[in-house]
Formats: structure tokens, sequence, C-alpha cells
């Protein structure tokens, strides 16, 4: 629950950010882009560190650098999902678009970032043996 509450509030910063910088700021799509998903990554990786796995004791900016990687591998595979819906099977309604970047995108995306955070950012998280138990 803790990965899903931290991670909810940091699409909260992500969203909140760009549409600030897209409408008052007058920023372009990409930079105001770029900057809100900084911001909810740092969000999302200090939720975690600080809460979720905070028994896994990370230094330096090592496990920042790749929590930013397994990010951007998230957003890529949602990427993907609207793309191979988009263009490679041509349903091309927005709803389409909605289902498969924001629904199935979302779902792969969410799983690879949990995986990626608690396997390659925050090793062992702080358990004695197997996640299961």
């Amino acid at each position: 629950m803790g990965f899903v509450t931290v991670g909810l509030l940091a699409y909260a910063v992500d969203l909140a950010l760009f549409t600030w910088l897209r409408g008052p700021a007058a920023l372009g799509p990409l930079t105001a882009k770029a900057v809100s998903f900084a911001a909810g990554c740092t969000v999302a990786y200090l939720g975690n560190a600080l809460g979720t796995y905070r028994h896994a004791r990370t230094q330096g900016l090592r496990p920042y650098v790749v929590f930013v990687a397994v990010n951007l591998a998230g957003a890529l595979v949602q990427l993907l999902c609207l793309a191979v819906s988009h263009y490679g099977l041509g349903l091309t309604s927005q709803r389409a678009d909605t289902v498969s970047g924001a629904g199935i995108g979302m779902v792969f995306a969410t799983t690879l970032r949990f995986w990626g955070t608690r396997t390659l950012v925050f090793r062992n998280g702080g358990r004695v043996g197997s996640w299961t138990g």
C-alpha cells in the first residue's frame, strides 16, 4: 500500500506542476513535462526511501539515478502500449488512446516500476528471507 500511496502523491505532483508550467508559467510541453517528471520522480523516490523502503538504507546518488531510470522505463512501456494500439492496431479514438496508454500501459508500467524499485533500487528493503514471507 505504501508504494501505491507514494505513487499517487508523485502523480499528483507531476500533474499539478505540469498543468501550472503549461498554463501560467507558459513553458513548452516538453520542457514542462521534463520538469514535472523530475519533480514527480523526486517525490516518489523520497516517499519510498523515507517510507515504503525506509529499512533498505540506501546511500549515495546511485539509488536515485537507478530509480529515475526505472521510471523512464515505465514511461516508455506506457508509450509503447499507446503506439501499438494507435498505430499498430489502428485504434485511434480518444477512448482507445486513454485505455491503452493510461489503462493497460499504466498496469504494465506500474508492475515494472514496482519490480525495479524493489529489486534494483531498494535491494532487500529491510527484508529477511523471501518477499512473500
